[in-house]
């Protein structure tokens, strides 16, 4: 499967264009969490001006009050043209689709379908920490699998915990973060097809969370798990939520795999009334229309990635990071640092930068932090001057 690379589009750099002053007129979590002398690099919303074709279909929407209920398959479509021309795979079928609220509300969805109160759910950590947070409020159990020392997945962790999980009884799923975050790994075919040889030989339902699988930089090939041999019972959620810096415009897709299109069929119909109208919308736009603001974000985001890296050699040389080949998430590991095992709490405190502390995101967090990438140079400098002063 070769994926198209993304092209010099011709559009300015979407990082480099809002000043901070203007940022910070911002209502959401990002600009709201702390007070003004603190910079925020952690959750996952970006520093950019919404794409241009995405303002124009929200915009048009709202002359028309064009405000109801979602109805049609606009949104789904974009995304099977989307995958087919950024991953050359043209198994996106719209019938096997179905529009959630968000990805990890379609997760929840997914998981309820395939499993039971009790069950487990395997993850692979250090990941996302909302999804141990999920897992457990729907009273399932959360088990891990942690990654290698390399930041893969280590398939024989994963494959005595699925033994585990099957031999204490109930059914069980797999929740895959592809490409995962916080790592940045992009997951290849090889890595993914010997993964689903595994909840076939086990009985593991896998669920697999792609929402940022358009957020792919250089030579490397993003693949959709469902695309994979031996993958065919399982299900994905995607969403064009974080690579337009869509996430208060909720809406989703949850996809199901030629087998599992049964279990597809059997989700509530009123959870298809979560998504707005108009995220559905604002989504479809971005996929069908927003491709060159997303080539010019991804060669800002490659950018970025060097600076960071040259900056931390230069100025924090202790920390190890390795850029990940996807999301606009850095995970740097800081323990030779000697700040314990949140060292984000260093950070803010005493360099006024806000960081997301590895704890949350399960084994393998402690001595960590997070940083969200999606920002101007001059911020991403000014938070490493800071981060270094606060060691001082």
């Amino acid at each position: 499967m070769t994926r198209i690379p993304h092209e010099t589009s011709g559009e300015p750099n979407p990082l480099e264009a809002l000043t901070l002053d203007r940022l910070r007129r911002r209502t959401s979590m990002k600009w709201r969490t702390y007070p003004e002398d603190v910079l925020p690099l952690w959750v996952a919303e970006m520093d950019v001006p919404l794409a241009e074709p995405v303002v124009r279909a929200v915009t048009d929407a709202l002359d028309l009050g064009d405000t109801g209920y979602p109805a049609g398959t606009a949104y789904a479509e974009a995304l099977a043209a989307f995958a087919e021309k950024r991953w050359n795979w043209d198994g996106l079928a719209v019938e096997r689709t179905a529009i959630v609220p968000d990805v990890m509300l379609g997760v929840v969805e997914m998981i309820e379908l395939v499993t039971g109160h009790g069950d487990a759910v395997v993850v692979n950590p250090p990941v996302y920490p909302p999804f141990f947070q999920f897992i457990a409020h729907m009273d399932r159990r959360v088990v891990e699998a942690p990654l290698g020392a390399d930041g893969r997945i280590d398939l024989g962790v994963l494959e005595e915990t699925f033994r585990q999980v099957v031999a204490a009884g109930g059914r069980a799923a797999y929740l895959l973060c592809s490409p995962h975050n916080p790592t940045g790994a992009v997951h290849t075919a090889e890595e993914l097809s010997a993964v689903a040889a595994l909840p076939e030989r086990y009985g593991v339902r896998v669920v697999a969370d792609e929402i940022h699988a358009p957020l792919v930089v250089g030579g490397t090939d993003f693949v959709p798990y469902l695309s994979v041999p031996g993958a065919e019972r399982g299900l994905s959620l995607m969403s064009a939520s974080k690579a337009w810096n869509l996430a208060g415009l909720k809406a989703a897709l949850a996809i199901a795999g030629p087998a599992a299109a049964a279990d597809l069929a059997r989700m509530p119909e009123e959870v298809g009334h979560g998504p707005s109208h108009v995220g559905i919308i604002a989504h479809t736009a971005a996929l069908r229309d927003g491709g060159a603001w997303l080539d010019a974000l991804l060669g800002g985001l490659e950018t970025n990635r060097r600076l960071l890296a040259d900056l931390l050699a230069e100025h924090l040389p202790a920390i190890r990071y390795r850029p990940g080949d996807a999301t606009y998430l850095a995970w740097l590991d800081c323990r030779a640092l000697g700040l314990g095992d949140d060292p984000a709490d260093v950070f803010l405190h005493r360099g006024r930068v806000a960081l997301n502390s590895g704890l949350p995101f399960g084994t393998g967090g402690a001595g960590h932090v997070r940083l969200n990438l999606a920002a101007s140079a001059e911020v991403i400098t000014e938070a490493v001057r800071r981060m270094a002063a606060a060691l001082r």
